[in-house]
């Protein structure tokens, strides 16, 4: 798999550590990568609409 480098400044180190702790990983890197599949993860759940609440269509007869 390839890798990409990037730079961090301070606020997003910070950041980036406080999450590292938070989930118990290795280095920054780590926390960048869990965020972004984090977010990934939400994005695929909102577009398949899964986790919505489910309701029969029809009539309601009481």
């Amino acid at each position: 798999m390839p890798q990409a480098l990037f730079e961090y400044d301070d606020t997003e180190r910070s950041l980036l550590e406080r999450i590292r702790i938070q989930q118990g990983l290795q280095d920054c890197d780590q926390a960048a990568e869990w965020l972004i599949k984090a977010r990934l993860r939400r994005a695929a759940l909102r577009l398949t609409g899964r986790g919505r609440a489910l309701y029969p269509v029809g009539r309601n007869e009481q």
